[in-house]
């Protein structure tokens, strides 16, 4: 699995650079498709505000809800379809850097570097003779991002099938659980898809640590790595704290399905919140994964130019 889904990520060797790239093309239709559904959705909600006095606006209401939620989930998954290009387009960087290195290096002056830990500007570091392995959670981001992606979307439009259906109820007992079903699913989905992301960007900064490995281990100079720091560590704690809540407002809106009867109102008052709070944490866990590979980038930069200045 982890080998078919690099060969969708690591282009075959000699692939020309200037080729358009087809993920980017790919997710950006996504996106309009996903605009677009956002929009029918706006219209439809700003029909039904005419309908409130007759009380025939709950069914409107049910069906936009599914196509705009549908319609951010299939934005996201044109996000991620672009992150997939950008780390095609990644790993072209480093085929190139390889090439092209040596052609600047400059000459050592025969001085063996030191090895292991030490500070650099951009946190602590470490220093081997060899590209070290992929950490733990990189070959998890590697083997995860396409399976939550396919399983998000799944759910995405599964909610929105029984959203659909909900609107065309008209006994309560059964609007209250076919529309508990789809908030759940829609949301389970929309949390899966933001997931998918993060792995995404996980797998990003796998391969800016591994090529970066790469470089300096075939240039013949000390290969040194930017240890993994505490925003990448906060990075993944977040995200499962999201997934976790995501799974969590599933299972209550099935217990909610299951007891339409009971007052539903109250719960859905208070799964609302808390299936935004799931997906605000996995926000807040893409935006440290972000900032992340900047900090990375950063120290690949200055360790770059060191090679070219001192040839180690």
């Amino acid at each position: 699995m982890v080998a078919r889904l690099e060969t969708l990520t690591r282009p075959a060797p000699g692939l020309d650079f200037r080729k358009p790239s087809k993920q980017r093309q790919i997710g950006i239709g996504l996106g309009l498709v996903g605009l677009v559904l956002a929009v029918i959705a706006g219209i439809g909600n700003f029909a039904a505000a005419g309908d409130v006095a007759d009380g025939t606006a709950g069914e409107t209401l049910r069906w936009t809800f599914g196509l705009s939620v549908a319609g951010f989930g299939t934005v996201k998954l044109g996000i991620a379809v672009i992150l997939v290009g950008i780390l095609v387009r990644l790993w072209l960087r480093v085929a190139a850097v390889k090439e092209t290195m040596p052609l600047v290096k400059a000459p050592g002056d025969g001085t063996a570097a030191q090895t292991g830990t030490y500070d650099s500007a951009w946190g602590k570091a470490t220093a081997t003779t060899t590209a070290p392995g992929p950490l733990p959670i990189h070959k998890m981001a590697r083997t995860m991002w396409f399976p939550m992606l396919a399983m998000g979307f799944m759910a995405l439009m599964i909610g929105l099938v029984l959203a659909l259906v909900s609107s065309g109820e008209t006994n309560p007992g059964s609007v209250a659980s076919l529309f508990a079903w789809a908030q759940g699913t829609m949301f389970l989905g929309e949390a899966m898809l933001l997931g998918g992301i993060a792995f995404l960007l996980g797998s990003i900064l796998a391969a800016i640590r591994d090529g970066g490995g790469e470089v300096q281990e075939t240039v013949g100079v000390t290969v040194k790595t930017l240890k993994m720091p505490a925003s990448a560590k906060a990075f993944v704690g977040l995200m499962m704290v999201g997934l976790m809540l995501g799974v969590a407002q599933f299972v209550l809106y099935i217990f909610v399905a299951a007891n339409a009867s009971a007052n539903p109102g109250a719960w859905f008052a208070w799964l609302g919140p808390l299936r935004e709070v799931s997906l605000g944490v996995l926000l807040a866990s893409i935006v440290l994964a972000l900032y992340t590979i900047g900090s990375t980038l950063g120290f690949q930069f200055d360790r770059m130019k060191q090679i070219i200045g001192t040839g180690k």
